[in-house]
């Protein structure tokens, strides 16, 4: 990594491509989305290898819920399963778990998984982990700008001292730093309402793998490109 390009504090990923992995291979698409637990642990591995503080894992948006039931519970289920899994190891790896989203409509049972791996990994220092469940930008705004309302309402907040920072600290990851490197994995080029706000100055990188084909090397292959490239922020060198 050159001087001027370090690497980058915070890494997001879309991790796109399951379902169409798995129909590539006459598969069921659950099936994709179980073979796509192994890049996110690569992607772990290799994010606290190249020194990332901040790594978030598009898990699962609002609009997933329009997909069918069956896969919906399968995804869930998975989900607690990998949660239970995977615990010790993040905390042997120092790896912080945390969350971004509405997780008010899951189960019980979800809620408690989340709830009980947050517990165990509060104190891992090496890498916080941001799981964006049930999680939508543009539905993250909508919230952040119903605080600010309810301040105001309350005489807490001026209309005229709203700013960017007013919203930055209303929104989910106000904790956290903004992105500097976006993934969308699959070739497909958008951000499908994935941190909006957030990715204003990102710079995004769109490889043609699948997610259950995303390695160490393909990790790795982001920095690299990242490091090419020229952040300015509006400015001129």
């Amino acid at each position: 990594m050159s001087e001027q390009n370090p690497i980058p504090q915070h890494v997001a990923i879309i991790m796109d491509g399951n379902g169409r992995w798995a129909e590539l291979r006459g598969k069921e698409r659950y099936e994709g989305h179980a073979a796509g637990v192994e890049p996110v642990r690569a992607a772990l591995r290799a994010a606290v290898r190249r020194g990332v503080k901040f790594l978030t894992l598009y898990a699962f948006s609002t609009e997933n819920w329009g997909r069918p039931e069956q896969e919906v519970e399968a995804l869930m289920e998975l989900f607690c399963q990998s949660v239970v899994r995977e615990t010790p190891e993040l905390v042997r790896q120092g790896v912080r778990v945390e969350m971004i989203g509405d997780r008010s409509r899951f189960s019980q049972k979800v809620r408690g998984y989340l709830g009980q791996v947050e517990q165990e990994t509060a104190a891992g220092e090496t890498l916080t982990l941001i799981l964006a469940l049930n999680y939508s930008s543009r539905s993250e705004i909508v919230r952040a700008v119903r605080r600010i309302a309810g301040q105001v309402a309350r005489g807490g907040l001026l209309p005229e001292e709203i700013g960017e920072e007013t919203l930055g600290r209303a929104l989910d990851t106000a904790a956290y730093p903004d992105p500097d490197l976006i993934v969308r994995t699959s070739g497909e080029c958008r951000l499908s309402n994935f941190l909006l706000w957030q990715a204003s100055y990102a710079e995004l990188y769109f490889p043609e793998v699948l997610w259950p084909d995303f390695t160490e090397d393909e990790f790795d292959r982001a920095l690299e490109e990242y490091a090419r490239r020229d952040r300015r922020f509006g400015l001129v060198r």
